[in-house]
């Protein structure tokens, strides 16, 4: 269980909402992230709106909500942890910074924000997983509410995220994989689209994109487009997968084999949710 408390001094964890607003004068915010943080080891997480149902509820409660805006503010609190762990690493080898030195990085941050972006106050959290408490404030305090939906009914992309994630978890190898990886440099500069894991083994990078084809098939033909552009530009040889919400049957549903011949001829492996927990171990030995 856990317990959201007021002070910070006595937590296990501590975080901030991110919050964005398109007029300054309403003073009206929306909530984009969530930055999460342990303040003995430094290490942090950090989640931010990324899909398109998302985005469009911003649109809703802020109109004149700039979306590049929004996408360039993720990609910058990215960098900028990304290049605060190498420094540290270089500095002292494998052993990452403290909570000290990482809660001034972030109060950098904040005093580098534009004025329609900032970080609600910080709060302390009990909780014993820092991935599970991210998903947790995330789902409470960014996500769209959701309809409770029928028995059997297909889930979204997030729904099959979360699975996945359990999956790598249980498997040991949720360390080992890349989440949330940027694409910009195979395809266009500006590129919002992201592909949900990635691992290395012998020579080869792999990926893996979660897709709701009951939802959203058109999808596919993005992570079509983007798997060519890597296998053409990449210097390194390259493997897809796609993980669907619902098993395919090409021969039986129209939707279903046009998601399918568009992945095959991609040369993007596909693998129902329902199998994913078997296709895993497989993959693990090989995996560095």
């Amino acid at each position: 269980m856990t317990d959201v408390i007021s002070a910070v001094d006595d937590s296990k964890f501590v975080y901030h909402i991110l919050r964005y607003t398109s007029d300054l004068v309403r003073d009206e915010w929306v909530n984009i992230g969530v930055l999460l943080f342990d303040p003995l080891t430094g290490a942090l997480r950090l989640r931010l709106v990324e899909e398109q149902d998302e985005y469009a509820r911003i649109r809703r409660l802020q109109p004149s909500a700039d979306e590049d805006v929004l996408r360039g503010f993720r990609d910058h609190l990215e960098d900028r942890f990304t290049t605060f762990l190498r420094n540290r690493q270089g500095e002292q080898g494998r052993t990452l910074a403290g909570g000290e030195e990482l809660q001034r990085l972030i109060e950098n941050w904040n005093n580098t924000l534009s004025n329609g972006l900032q970080l609600a106050p910080q709060k302390g959290v009990y909780a014993d997983d820092l991935d599970v408490e991210l998903e947790r404030l995330y789902t409470e305090h960014v996500a769209p509410p959701r309809k409770v939906n029928r028995v059997g009914a297909p889930g979204s992309r997030a729904t099959i995220r979360n699975y996945c994630s359990q999956v790598l978890k249980a498997a040991g190898l949720w360390d080992r994989i890349q989440k949330s990886v940027r694409v910009t440099e195979f395809t266009f500069p500006g590129d919002p689209m992201r592909i949900d894991y990635s691992y290395r083994k012998n020579g080869t990078r792999g990926y893996v994109q979660t897709l709701s084809v009951s939802r959203a098939p058109a999808d596919c033909k993005l992570y079509a487009y983007t798997a060519a552009r890597i296998a053409a530009r990449a210097p390194f040889a390259a493997e897809f997968a796609a993980v669907t919400d619902v098993p395919l049957l090409p021969r039986e549903n129209e939707r279903h084999r046009f998601v399918h011949d568009t992945l095959r001829d991609a040369g993007i492996e596909t693998i129902g949710t329902d199998h994913f927990a078997t296709w895993v171990p497989k993959l693990k030995p090989t995996i560095q």
